[in-house]
């Protein structure tokens, strides 16, 4: 169905049909659920803590049973993270924190463990390019220049195989 044979077929109901018909969506389908409940209640810095939580948890995993669990370091719970955060609508602002955070936590781990799969630096440098790119195009640069600067400078700290790739980015930019 398309959206104009949608609008066409909703067009049809009274208010009273169109009610159910939205009920039932939030009752058989949870990303329904999930989004009204956050238009009703966008508890956004909740949401923010949880999903640091989880990022970092990536890292630094809480223990477990008195063990401490390995890291796996997945950009893809991130991604994941960020893009669940983009299809509600949540602000920009909260969107390139969790972005650059989890660069930061990368970074962090990094400072204090050797990697040595190359991956990992070339899922940062995505990572970073993404929220730069996202930053920019949602005007908040300003807001995040320090942060970005200082993600730049840790890469030539730890001396980063592909910090010339970071070097690229921030050229573009004005520091």
């Amino acid at each position: 169905m398309s959206k104009r044979d949608l609008k066409k077929y909703l067009s049809e109901l009274n208010k009273e049909q169109l009610e159910e018909q939205i009920i039932e969506l939030y009752e058989k389908f949870n990303p329904v659920k999930v989004y009204y409940n956050f238009v009703f209640n966008p508890k956004e810095d909740a949401l923010l803590q949880e999903c640091k939580l989880k990022i970092s948890n990536e890292y630094f995993p809480i223990k477990k049973l008195g063990r401490r669990s390995k890291p796996k370091m997945r950009r893809s719970v991130a991604q994941k993270l960020i893009k669940h955060f983009i299809v509600l609508g949540v602000d920009p602002f909260v969107i390139a924190d969790v972005m650059l955070y989890n660069i930061e936590i990368a970074q962090t781990y990094s400072g204090e463990n050797l990697i040595k799969q190359e991956l990992f630096y070339k899922s940062m440098f995505n990572s970073f390019e993404q929220a730069v790119e996202f930053i920019i195009s949602n005007g908040i640069y300003s807001e995040f220049k320090t942060r970005i600067s200082t993600i730049y400078q840790e890469t030539l700290h730890q001396k980063w195989g592909n910090e010339y790739e970071f070097e690229r980015i921030i050229s573009r930019l004005e520091f």
